[in-house]
């Protein structure tokens, strides 16, 4: 039973990205820039004294902007861990023998991609330590402690299957990484823009149901205002008044996502053996 669930793309990608330095030096560097923003944070606080008062509120905000840099940094390194999943196998020349063995095409991209969502994991378990001082001093529940994480997960799990996709079906590890940044960009700020641009629209007397819905779709696909609403709820209710959909983001967010992940995953197994044939 075990073995039809075992994969061995999987396992020896994990052995080799565990057991390098600069999987070790990256995780160093992660953790060192949350220490050093927490560190300064409770410097500035305190005003350099360590005497003064640290109130739910300031730890709430601290909570928040950690999580939004945690999540700025989980997207600047997801692509580099993605992009060249499949494209430095052909640029080292050994993906021809790697479709030759008994892995299906299947196989192969989600061990691909597995283990590097495992390592982006292990970033954010790593970082729990980290979070439990906000408990310290009150403001925040668990409750949205773990939504956060359940919304990082799934949208690592969606940026690296877009990174997989571009790394299948071209051919330099340079282009793919570009086309997963221009990915980020799009979700993250472009999405960002048409919102803000269809609410102006809204604004200025264009009361229409279209203009509503598509304010409310462009927040929905946006990682940064799920992360919003999800920090601070009372943004989401905001939203659903000035949009007047009243399905929550995290659904809409949920579903979206979803369909990218299956999506891309489907183009890079189809084009995994067609780009193998087109190369001969």
């Amino acid at each position: 039973m075990m073995e039809r669930f075992y994969n061995p793309v999987l396992v020896k990608e994990l052995k080799l990205r565990f057991r390098s330095f600069k999987s070790f030096s990256g995780l160093m560097f992660y953790l060192a820039v949350i220490c050093l923003f927490i560190a300064g944070f409770l410097l500035l606080t305190t005003e350099f004294t360590g005497k003064g008062f640290f109130r739910p509120d300031t730890s709430f905000m601290m909570f928040a902007v950690l999580t939004i840099l945690q999540m700025a940094l989980v997207l600047f390194i997801t692509p580099s861990l993605t992009a060249g999943a499949i494209s430095s196998e052909r640029e080292k020349q050994t993906l021809n023998i790697l479709l030759t063995t008994t892995q299906s095409s299947t196989q192969i991209i989600i061990g691909k991609l597995l283990s590097s969502v495992a390592f982006l994991v292990l970033m954010l378990i790593a970082g729990l330590p980290l979070y439990s001082l906000v408990f310290l001093f009150g403001g925040v529940s668990p409750s949205q402690l773990i939504s956060i994480f359940l919304f990082y997960l799934l949208t690592v799990v969606a940026i690296g299957s877009i990174g997989v996709m571009f790394s299948t079906i071209t051919k330099r590890t340079i282009v793919a990484m570009i086309s997963t940044y221009g990915s980020i960009i799009f979700l993250g700020g472009i999405t960002a823009f048409f919102f803000f641009l269809t609410m102006a629209f809204h604004q200025m007397g264009n009361n229409i149901s279209s203009t509503s819905f598509m304010s409310y779709f462009w927040a929905s696909i946006n990682p940064g205002a799920l992360m919003l609403t999800l920090i601070s709820p009372e943004l989401g209710d905001e939203l659903v008044r000035l949009s007047g959909v009243e399905l929550p983001v995290w659904i809409t967010y949920l579903i979206a996502y979803s369909l990218i992940i299956v999506l891309c995953l489907t183009i890079a197994i189809k084009k995994l053996r067609a780009n193998m044939k087109s190369n001969r």
